[in-house]
């Protein structure tokens, strides 16, 4: 409670003395000063209490399974605002932990039993198709690493160009736990699925190495998810991911990506930290990392 006051000073008029009884007319402002005795009245002093009570600050502690709040901070003072804010974005961060947990899920089976059944098919004359097992997972592996070149690349001459009107979205303050920018795993889902489904329901080395380039896509999709949105953005915990030195280097440089140091460099991900260097950006990478470490004790 807070307390203020005000003091009001009320005098009241002058007077002639009792003793002196003037006759009318009388013009006070001829006579001298001496012989007109003043009588003050008593000064009165007023107090006026305000009682204001002001607003609480809420002492909250997080504890996320040690996993960073959405924030960056612990331990923190928060007003009534912040903790409103807080707690939609950790609802925010639930119903996106929920759908990537369902289709990363739903979507690791679909691919181990498509891998299973597709062989296992292919095996039942009691050959064994070595030329296409190799050439699948090999397609599989460079379909994983050419993605890295590709989102580089689009990011760089497409989003942050023509397709800007949606990227945007994933580079200003996010309302919800979606954002336009996630329309772009969907447009890469769609080859990675043709191009599984027709390995899948054909035979030969085509349509393994169709099989291979699927399912290398649908890798890099679901390493891209954990890695760019859990870990980088925090838009769900990703456990002992956030531990890997590598990939702290990683969340560290797509960081620079988002505060423009270097003209949007890096625009890849998995090799950002090779392009950082690149530019010349070691120092500010080291800096990067140490604070983003700093935030997660």
């Amino acid at each position: 409670m807070a307390t203020g006051f005000s003091v009001a000073l009320l005098t009241g008029t002058y007077h002639l003395g009792p003793n002196l009884k003037p006759k009318i007319p009388l013009n006070l402002s001829k006579l001298p000063r001496m012989i007109i005795p003043l009588k003050k009245r008593k000064l009165r002093l007023t107090i006026c209490l305000v009682m204001r009570e002001k607003n609480r600050d809420i002492n909250i502690q997080f504890d996320d399974n040690n996993e960073n709040n959405s924030d960056g901070v612990t331990n923190r003072v928060l007003t009534p605002r912040m903790i409103e804010r807080l707690s939609r974005r950790k609802s925010e961060r639930y119903t996106y932990l929920v759908a990537a947990v369902m289709s990363t899920f739903g979507i690791t089976s679909l691919t181990v039993l498509a891998v299973y059944y597709r062989f296992s098919w292919q095996m039942e004359g009691g050959e064994v198709p070595a030329t296409e097992m190799f050439g699948t997972f090999a397609l599989s592996v460079g379909a994983a690493v050419g993605m890295e070149y590709w989102a580089r690349w689009a990011h760089r001459a497409l989003w942050h160009a023509s397709l800007w009107n949606m990227h945007k979205s994933h580079h200003r303050p996010r309302e919800g736990p979606f954002e336009l920018n996630d329309v772009f795993a969907v447009i890469n889902a769609i080859p990675a699925i043709g191009l599984m489904a027709y390995g899948f329901f054909n035979h030969g080395l085509f349509p393994g190495l169709c099989f291979g380039a699927g399912l290398g896509i649908t890798v890099f999709g679901m390493a891209y998810m954990f890695v760019h949105d859990g870990l980088v953005h925090r838009r769900f915990p990703v456990g002992p991911i956030a531990q890997v030195p590598y990939l702290r280097k990683v969340a560290a440089a797509h960081h620079l990506h988002h505060t423009d140091r270097f003209n949007g460099v890096p625009y890849g991900l998995f090799l950002g930290p090779e392009e950082v260097e690149e530019v010349g950006g070691h120092e500010e990478l080291e800096k990067e990392i140490k604070r983003r470490a700093k935030g997660v004790k």
